[in-house]
């Protein structure tokens, strides 16, 4: 059995981008992994690492050397192998020489293609030591990094530039050159603190994060360092009296900018906090990477915290710089806010002429006015404020012409409802554009009001619509306009907005308006644009838990509210788990089988059966009847669950009419009323949903 040792490999690199840290640590890491696995050499224990300036894994042990392999390698036809007399042919003889042996020296199996000669042989593993430089280069090499360069005269192109490397296996360095830079066992460390600009020696891998730590002022573990980050930017932001203001995101970012986490706190001018509050948190965070500090009443304060690469001896000249380099960028974004407010949004309107939507669809104010008409005729369905959400339908992308949208893209909508309410526009229409962007990821919330609601939905019908019309549906690996996000988030919006209005109506008025408009032929899209959202929603019920089965039988029944498919799937995703639901799914698909072998589509609806016949015959009348009854108001009330359980009841009288009736009797009067009784059934059932679909 092979010896195992620890083994460390580093890749000492120039300031690695930040942001992409997180994801090469944990790529290199896998793949190097999964090499060592393929190689035989048993890797165990893997630990990733990163810093600005280093990639690092470690393994607690890997064999020394790869496992022998068994090799059997198949050669010609025995036929082919040997002449008459018995003696060996260039066939065999060219074979052997390609296995490194004698004729003599091979065997024959028995194949699904006759005998064959054969060569079983073992292949010695390699060392480790000779393997490994080329295992690492080559999961370097697979890093997703989008753009690759060379420095110096060297022809090799990494993410940034290499300057050392260790390859340690156990205590022995492993020789050999990585990104054209030999092995060792020296690491450096900070470029400002302790011995790290001199090197630090690593003895055995055991040793890696501890001397960093010790001699050098770098936390190498990645996790360790983002808890320092978090836990020194609390902490200053508790003695300011607040609490930090800064997605997940930005706490990654930061503990890939430094290697010694040490949090600072600053101050900048109160002036400042006359600023909307998002337009001063991008402009921390985005330009400066800093937390800003929200107090108790939720309300932002004059304070902001920074994470600085180096422990100095004079903290407060460091908090001074930083406050000196805030103030200017904080400066800027009031700058764009008094600029801005010197033109009111409805001002804007026309400078949207000069931006174009699409080279099909005309300008952002042809837009504008579309989608101010389609929240119109929404908001009229859902009965919210139909003059709010036309109005904020056409100031939407008003603030897209903004410095401040300009500057901080992401405040898109969000600036466009603060310049709206600075207007006097009225807050349900500053409400209605600060929102109407969102959802716009899994998970986001949804606009708070109906009548951000309704531009939501009227600004995602637009863009589905008008980009299929003049591009077609976005292709597996490419979608630049975001076509899946708006589906979704207009699915989101009729569904979990509780509105209950036909998506395909919708869709043929969009269609109308830019074949008018636009000159695009939309014959077809509406379709097209449905059977789309259509497959987003089956993603969407996939996600949440939601059996594939129970999806296709409402789809079957193909409600054209998608609130009242989900009320329909709710229902029948509880039927399902009743101990009816297998009886009566086997019953339906039973019937289809029955009316298609007929080929009859009986049109009697339940409440008209006449119960006549035999006993079983018009028990399942009666009872068909008694359950409509019940379940018929339900169902037009969208009360799916009680429906269903009404005709649950329908589960005996149905058994029993297959056990004692024959559907298809001789008597074609009596074979066409158990037919219409039968049709009638299935009728019944898909008022809801096929249960044909559901298991048997």
């Amino acid at each position: 059995m092979a010896e195992r040792r620890p083994l460390l490999i580093e890749i000492g690199t120039e300031e690695l981008p930040p942001k992409a840290l997180q994801r090469l640590m944990i790529a290199f890491r896998n793949d190097l992994a999964s090499a060592l696995e393929e190689q035989r050499l048993q890797p165990v224990g893997v630990q990733a690492f990163a810093t600005p300036r280093r990639l690092a894994v470690r393994f607690e042990g890997v064999d020394t050397r790869q496992a022998d392999e068994q090799i059997e390698r198949l050669g010609p036809k025995v036929e082919a192998a040997y002449d008459a007399a018995g003696q060996a042919t260039k066939a065999a003889e060219g074979f052997a020489r390609s296995c490194g042996v004698d004729v003599d020296a091979l065997d024959s199996v028995e194949t699904d293609k006759g005998p064959r000669l054969v060569w079983r042989g073992v292949q010695p593993g390699e060392a480790t030591e000779t393997i490994l430089p080329g295992l690492v280069e080559a999961a370097l090499g697979r890093l997703p990094i989008p753009k690759r360069m060379r420095w110096g005269s060297g022809e090799v192109e990494f993410v940034r530039p290499v300057h050392w490397t260790v390859a340690l296996l156990g205590e022995q360095v492993i020789p050999g050159t990585i990104l054209g830079i030999p092995t060792g066992r020296i690491t450096y460390g900070h470029r400002f603190h302790g011995r790290g600009r001199r090197g630090i020696e690593i003895p055995e891998p055991g040793a890696y994060e501890r001397l960093l730590e010790e001699q050098g002022h770098v936390v190498a573990d990645f996790v360790e360092r983002r808890r320092r980050v978090e836990t020194g930017v609390r902490q200053e932001a508790e003695r300011a009296g607040g609490v930090p203001v800064g997605e997940e995101a930005l706490f990654d970012e930061v503990t890939g900018l430094v290697e010694w986490p040490v949090a600072l706190s600053g101050d900048f001018d109160q002036r400042f906090l006359k600023i909307p509050e998002e337009a001063l948190i991008s402009s921390m965070q985005g330009h400066q990477r800093c937390f800003p500090v929200r107090g108790t009443d939720g309300q932002l304060l004059a304070r902001f915290i920074t994470v600085a690469n180096i422990e100095s001896q004079d903290p407060q000249q460091v908090r001074h710089g930083n406050e000196r380099v805030i103030r200017p960028r904080l400066a800027d974004a009031e700058f764009f806010w008094q600029q801005d407010r010197r033109l009111a949004l409805g001002e804007r309107l026309e400078q949207l002429r000069q931006v174009v939507f699409h080279r099909s669809l005309g300008d952002l104010h042809a837009r504008s006015q579309r989608i101010s008409r389609l929240a119109g005729l929404v908001t009229e369905r859902i009965g919210a404020d139909v003059e709010a959400a036309r109005r904020a339908g056409l100031l939407a992308k008003c603030d897209l012409v903004t410095e401040m949208v300009d500057e901080f893209p992401e405040l898109q909508g969000i600036m466009g409802g603060h310049y709206a309410r600075a207007d006097g526009e009225g807050d349900a229409v500053a409400a209605a554009i600060a929102a109407h962007y969102r959802p716009a990821y899994a998970g986001d919330a949804l606009p708070e009001t109906p009548e951000g609601q309704a531009v939501s939905i009227a600004d995602r019908i637009d863009t589905l619509v008008g980009i299929f019309a003049a591009d077609g549906a976005p292709s597996a690996d490419k979608d630049p306009f975001g076509l899946r996000r708006a589906a979704i988030g207009l699915l989101r919006c009729l569904i979990e907005g509780g509105h209950d209005l036909s998506l395909r109506e919708f869709l043929d008025t969009a269609a109308g308006m830019i074949a008018d408009e636009c000159g695009v032929s939309t014959e077809g899209i509406a379709e097209q644009v449905a059977a789309f959202c259509h497959e987003r929603l089956r993603g969407y019920y996939a996600e949440r838990g939601y059996a594939a089965e129970v999806f296709e039988a409402v789809a079957a029944v193909a409600p054209s509210s998608p609130l009242d498919f989900h009320r329909r799937l709710v229902a029948c995703s509880t039927f399902r788990e009743r101990s009816e639901a297998q009886t009566l799914g086997e019953a339906n698909k039973r019937i289809g089988n029955i009316l298609r072998r007929a080929e009859v589509d009986p049109q009697t609806r339940p409440e008209a059966v006449e119960a006549d016949g035999e006993a079983a015959e018009r028990a399942l009348a009666e009872a068909l009847r008694e359950a409509w009854s019940v379940a018929g108001p339900r169902i037009d009330r969208g009360e799916y669950d009680a429906a269903l359980t009404a005709l649950a009841e329908l589960h005996g009288p149905v058994d029993r009419f297959f056990t004692d009736v024959m559907v298809m009797a001789e008597d074609e009067a009596v074979r066409q009323r158990r037919l219409e009784l039968l049709g009638a059934v299935r009728h019944a059932f898909r008022a809801v949903a096929d249960l044909s679909h559901l298991p048997g």
